[in-house]
């Protein structure tokens, strides 16, 4: 079925067309901190636990929407001059969030507090329970069948809580928090300053951006680039940038500080994140531009033989291999599953034979759903339609393999040829900056508002060359009926020559240089006609 052509008349209809709301949200539409259930609940206990000084601690989580939502609550602490702990559990020695390994290390605390994680913690918080920790949780995930024990739960997702909005984050929760206490304790506190982290985790968490989830994202980038955070001021002069958009914080930030929790530990991206001076932030910047690269060599490596590995014939590609990196197997399922266009899960063998790892799906297909009918061979298991998570014995891996390939078969799942984030064909001479000028107005993009693509037949690769140190990105002058424009296209080992004809798939973007403004064609596929 061909794409329908697009001009910026039909290409502003199809951009408003995604936003329910009557124009675009700001904060002043904001719903209420009261509107969470258990918020003044929780809230109230706070305030008690600061009266009598009790011992409070902060529970994260080791990516970034829990790395800034715990940085967001010890931050406040700070500001409001009462002293907090807070713990980031590891990922390799205490497993996720708040769970039976780590309540020793929060033994003598009066009042927990978890961000970003805990509702999935019923045994954890029988522990606390005897311990005597009285806890708080506050989350955005699915609630389980069974809910934990705790004195308040502020999670959006409960049947009974009044809060408008489904899909916001942890972070999120957590500026709606300290919100609340502020209130409560009627004192004068900027919530922008809380706001700029808050952004940076909606964009990581793949929030979509849309009513006020676009509204806080807005705000918190403008806070962010009339920050005096060092953190943020180091950043800016790392990646040699005057200003931040949700491109530079989805695509360089946000992995910089994931890849302390995948390679090592997530609080360094706490202490980057709270540093108090220029200084230190550097040096923690380094630090973490440090795991970052570990973290590009090593995905790059088990994505290297999980694609070796795979079998293109299966429904669903699975493969593991020993000793594989843990922090990254997530990474490289969904780089193998886009490369196949097929669900994948990357397992990695541990020496006690037991198999840990991620699962991506693909397209519409529910991979949770497929392998939840398999966890008969499982250990742990948990996620979503779209990323799973999941233990087993390596002995039980040929017969999940073979479950889930029959269960993929169940499903009747039907690929779409169609791509959703097509916008339609347009022709390289109605590319304009009237196009992108548009095309800004709909910003940020991401989870939900995608950025628009577009697609072109019968064009011509007028000039190509390779660059990088592999000779592992291509850049294209592309022709069509006397039209010429620059392409890039990243990570491929793909190879065309001038002269071909092809069909293009791409995003358009503005490319800055030296003072000079010209318009590029940001590649997805290639494929000659």
């Amino acid at each position: 079925m061909p794409y329908p052509l697009v001009d910026i008349r039909s290409l502003r209809d199809i951009l408003s067309s995604r936003f329910d709301e009557y124009g675009f949200m700001t904060l002043k539409d904001l719903p209420l901190p009261s509107s969470f259930k258990d918020m003044d609940k929780a809230t109230a206990r706070i305030l008690d636990a600061i009266k009598n000084r009790q011992k409070i601690t902060i529970i994260g989580d080791y990516d970034v929407d829990g790395v800034t939502a715990t940085t967001i609550m010890s931050l406040f602490f700070q500001e409001i001059d009462y002293p907090v702990s807070y713990i980031i559990p590891n990922r390799f020695t205490d497993g996720y969030g708040l769970s039976a390994n780590i309540i020793p290390r929060i033994k003598g605390t009066d009042l927990a507090i978890t961000v970003d994680n805990g509702i999935s913690a019923v045994y954890a918080s029988q522990l606390c329970k005897d311990e005597g920790i009285e806890l708080i949780i506050t989350d955005h995930h699915l609630l389980p069948p069974t809910l934990p024990q705790a004195y308040a739960i502020i999670d959006q997702k409960q049947i009974d809580c009044d809060f408008p909005y489904s899909d916001v984050c942890g972070a999120q929760i957590a500026w709606y928090l300290i919100a609340s206490i502020k209130n409560a304790l009627g004192i004068n506190i900027n919530m922008m300053s809380y706001m700029e982290l808050a952004s940076i985790a909606i964009i990581a968490d793949m929030m979509p951006l849309k009513h006020i989830n676009r509204a806080m994202v807005l705000s918190g980038i403008k806070a962010l680039n009339k920050s005096q955070r060092p953190a943020i001021r180091a950043f800016l002069e790392y990646s040699k940038k005057d200003t931040l958009d949700a491109e530079d914080i989805g695509f360089f930030l946000a992995p910089m500080l994931n890849s302390a929790g995948r390679m090592e530990d997530a609080s360094f991206a706490v202490d980057f994140l709270t540093s108090t001076n220029i200084y230190d932030a550097r040096v923690r910047l380094e630090r973490l531009a440090d795991f970052n690269t570990q973290r590009k060599a090593t995905e790059q490596e088990i994505t290297d033989k999980a694609m070796a590995q795979a079998n293109s014939e299966d429904d669903v590609i699975i493969v593991y291999g020993k000793e594989w990196h843990e922090g990254v197997v997530g990474i490289v399922s969904a780089r193998v599953a886009r490369a196949f266009e097929k669900p994948c899960i990357v397992l990695s063998l541990n020496d006690e034979g037991i198999l840990k790892g991620s699962g991506r799906s693909f397209g519409e297909c529910d991979l949770f759903a497929i392998a939840s009918d398999a966890r008969e061979y499982l250990d742990k298991f948990g996620g979503h339609q779209a990323a799973i998570g999941l233990s087993m014995c390596h002995t039980q891996f040929d017969d999940f393999n073979v479950q889930i390939q029959e269960n993929y078969k169940k499903t009747n799942y039907k690929i779409n040829p169609i791509d959703p984030d097509i916008v339609g064909e347009i022709k390289l001479q109605d590319i304009s900056f009237d196009l992108t000028k548009l095309m800004q107005q709909y910003q940020p993009y991401g989870q939900e508002n995608p950025t628009p693509k577009f697609i072109s037949y019968n064009v011509e690769i007028i000039q190509i060359d390779t660059m990088g140190k592999e000779a592992e990105h291509l850049r294209f002058i592309f022709g069509q009926n006397g039209t010429m424009i620059k392409g890039v296209k990243f990570k491929t080992k793909e190879r065309f020559a001038v002269g071909d004809r092809v069909k293009i798939i791409y995003t358009i973007n503005e490319n800055h240089f030296r003072g000079d403004v010209s318009l590029q064609l940001m590649v997805d596929k290639v494929e000659l006609e």
